[in-house]
């Protein structure tokens, strides 16, 4: 076990080389094509939850129960083994409108810009990922995300974990779909470049003005990898109300930009107490 005086002098010596490593807090690249996405048209979800129990299954937390499968089934909540789930809303043109969750993978994460670790990287291909080697435990990504989508490991006391949709990203790498677009069987889920699939979102929008109403995730917070085409509000389909269009680390930028110099500052009020406590080679009490 590390002792309080090694904690200091571990603290110390860690906080004073973050200025070496000041690329961390860089202000994150963008995609402009916003690399990968996956449009979702909820007027062909049947709310059959298959998207889910492949996510599960991949995950490696097994299958759905028999009883749990079927429209309108479930218990609706993103969790440490749910990483996406079939929300049943009432709205729309159904009395049970099904809505796939999932993390949105924001073109400009608001987790990404204020993990002061770098745990959670937005790649160039499009997926949001999270580096558990490297994650602290501050739980800052839980409260900045406006979708309320990472979730914690509570129950792991030893070495929690936080948890969400990476977006299949090795999957991706090896040129597949998501797991969750595989296992739809009506084409609810279409994965491919964000950028044709928002011109295909349009298009099916003008075309059909009768079937749709609203595209979601053009420029919310930005942008988003997932987009939603319906045939009613966001608010409706469950969304949070009132973010900006604005990118949300364009806020959280300016104060994290600042910690690189609170950290040092603390590493050097450390330094001094690791010294006056270990002057002429012996501990003070």
């Amino acid at each position: 076990m590390i002792s309080r005086r090694r904690f200091f002098q571990v603290g110390a010596t860690g906080a004073l080389t973050v200025l070496g490593a000041r690329e961390l807090f860089a202000e994150p690249q963008v995609n402009p094509n916003g690399g990968a996405g996956v449009l979702v048209d909820l007027m062909r979800c049947i709310g059959c939850r298959a998207c889910e129990n492949a996510c599960r299954v991949r995950a490696g937390f097994g299958s759905l129960p028999t009883a749990a499968i079927g429209y309108g089934a479930g218990d609706g909540k993103l969790s440490f083994q749910s990483r996406t789930f079939v929300d049943f809303r009432n709205g729309g043109t159904k009395p049970k409108q099904p809505v796939k969750r999932q993390c949105m993978h924001c073109l400009e994460p608001a987790c990404v810009s204020v993990c002061p670790v770098a745990a959670l990287e937005k790649t160039a291909a499009g997926p949001v990922v999270y580096h558990e080697n490297i994650c602290i435990g501050c739980r800052y990504c839980l409260l900045a995300c406006p979708f309320s989508v990472p979730k914690y490991e509570w129950d792991n006391a030893l070495m929690p974990r936080v948890a969400k949709c990476d977006f299949c990203a090795d999957r991706q790498a090896k040129g597949q779909s998501p797991a969750c677009v595989a296992a739809c069987p009506t084409g609810t889920l279409k994965f491919g470049k964000r950028s044709d699939l928002l011109q295909e979102a349009k298009a099916r929008l003008d075309s059909q003005p009768d079937r749709y109403t609203s595209i979601y995730g053009e420029d919310i917070v930005g942008g988003t990898s997932w987009i939603y085409l319906s045939d009613t509000t966001p608010e409706e389909l469950g969304f949070p109300s009132g973010l900006p269009k604005e990118p949300l680390p364009a806020l959280t930028w300016k104060a994290i930009s600042k910690l690189p110099f609170v950290v040092i500052g603390v590493g050097l009020i450390l330094s001094a107490i690791v010294r006056w406590r270990t002057r002429d080679g012996t501990e003070q009490p």
